[in-house]
């Protein structure tokens, strides 16, 4: 059908935000988004949008959000919007096999990892924990096992040395949304895709994130505890318990070999040093140094002004 396609866009979070707006092509009818429904949020519990459906609204874009697919109503409603296309980023539902068979040129998803690496749902973080250099995204053709769809684009993207699970989420994000972009405007004007099947080897799981994560064991290495730091920021926000107080720690550096051996003779856990550098804690293999800290009920500030805060804490560097 060169020069028209008809779709159906899903997704929910900030991350798909980008990707519904890279379909809005002259050559694109955007029949309607569905996202997940209303949810309670905040201290208040109240009822709150998704990113996805306030910027669709904001278009006038009809919006569709089911519990799921399992009542036949629903997937009539989706077969009676006539799509060519599912675009799904982020969603959040499992589309069973029927659903997947709804549109014409079935259904596409966009995933931020270099597939088979990182299936599942923390890619981005897993990414950054594992202490990966690079990381993508790819556009698949759906199918019904978890991100195991033939590859029809990908891009990949060199992980920064600073990058967080903020940065990186924001940098896929509009990589993943130019991919996008191309491969519509490819499909729209009668282009083919070539699907490419995933290996089996190299396949890896980024599993769910949980906040019990989050807390820092002070026995692991350094260099791990810095990449936790960057992938747990801005969620679920690495602590540690130091001084009698769990902090939040927003911001650290592992310590290079050299400078480290000079201040790793404490046992894990223990400030080896405290001042306008920041807080060096020893860890079970090199030194840690906090940069960014939260005390509870405060908010982000320099490691060194919480130590202004608690005296007793400074200690020169070894």
């Amino acid at each position: 059908m060169p020069g028209s396609l008809r779709l159906v866009f899903a997704g929910t979070p900030e991350f798909a935000v980008p990707h519904l707006d890279a379909c809005r092509l002259d050559n694109v009818d955007i029949a309607a988004v569905y996202t997940q429904p209303d949810r309670p949020a905040g201290r208040g519990r109240t009822l709150a949008q998704s990113p996805v459906k306030r910027a669709a609204l904001a278009a006038g874009t009809r919006v569709e959000q089911p519990e799921n697919f399992k009542d036949p109503a629903a997937r009539e409603r989706l077969r009676a919007y006539a799509p060519d296309l599912l675009v799904v980023v982020a969603y959040g539902l499992i589309l069973p096999r029927k659903v997947l068979a709804i549109p014409l040129l079935g259904c596409w998803n966009v995933h931020a990892s270099l597939l088979p690496r990182w299936r599942g749902a923390a890619p981005i973080q897993r990414a950054l924990l594992a202490g990966d250099t690079q990381t993508g995204v790819c556009l698949m053709q759906m199918e019904a096992g978890l991100d195991t769809g033939p590859v029809l684009l990908r891009h990949a993207l060199p992980i920064a040395p600073g990058d967080t699970g903020g940065s990186l989420h924001d940098k896929l994000a509009a990589l993943g949304a130019q991919l996008l972009a191309d491969g519509l405007e490819r499909a729209a004007n009668g282009g083919a895709l070539p699907a490419e099947p995933q290996p089996e080897h190299g396949v890896t799981y980024a599993h769910k994130l949980g906040k019990a994560e989050a807390l820092l064991d002070w026995n692991e290495p350094a260099s791990l505890l810095e990449r936790k730091v960057r992938a747990f920021d801005p969620w679920p926000v690495a602590e540690a318990r130091l001084a009698g107080e769990t902090l939040r720690i927003w911001k650290a550096l592992a310590l290079p070999a050299q400078e480290a051996a000079l201040e790793s003779a404490l046992a894990p856990g223990s400030i080896v040093a405290a001042g306008r550098a920041g807080i060096d804690v020893a860890c079970g293999d090199g030194v840690l140094r906090l940069l960014d800290v939260q005390r509870a009920g405060g908010r982000r500030i320099a490691a060194a002004d919480f130590v202004n805060a608690r005296p007793e804490l400074k200690r020169p560097a070894p």
